[in-house]
């Protein structure tokens, strides 16, 4: 029985007449191609972690009324303050607590907003604690 390439079924195999290609340069001529765009990105979005919003205790929420209250009444002092507030996410859910250092402007009760002399406005809902930083008075 004769089948199609037996005349060539045991022939050597043919040499090239160029050098062959470096194992390094065979991967790295497949590198730019990316066969799921946006693959990379999602994965590391997922792998971004986020806080949760914590939910103050009765006692955290009037402690924090009453520096509020402080600060109202020392508006004119320009009063410097530490406030730690949360700042959602705007592509998953959760966020990330912040701290702002500085000196506060006014308590806008309109927008619910403490704006700072250097233009920063933190939701007055979204503080977490204020600390008042004491100046020494001579």
């Amino acid at each position: 029985m004769r089948f199609d390439y037996d005349d060539i079924i045991d022939l050597p195999r043919p040499k090239s007449k160029h050098e062959p290609m470096p194992m390094s340069d065979r991967a790295a001529q497949f590198s730019p191609f990316a066969a799921l765009t946006g693959y990379e990105d999602a994965i590391d979005e997922t792998a971004r972690l986020t806080d949760a919003r914590v939910e103050l205790a009765e006692s955290a929420v009037e402690e924090l009324e009453r520096r509020l209250n402080d600060l109202a009444a020392r508006i004119s002092e320009r009063p410097e303050i530490t406030v730690a507030y949360f700042v959602p996410d705007t592509r998953k859910e959760g966020g990330a607590y912040v701290t702002h250092t500085g000196a506060l402007k006014r308590i806008d009760e309109v927008e619910r907003e403490l704006v700072f002399e250097d233009g920063t406005r933190v939701g007055k809902d979204e503080a977490a604690w204020i600390d008042r930083k004491e100046v020494e008075r001579e």
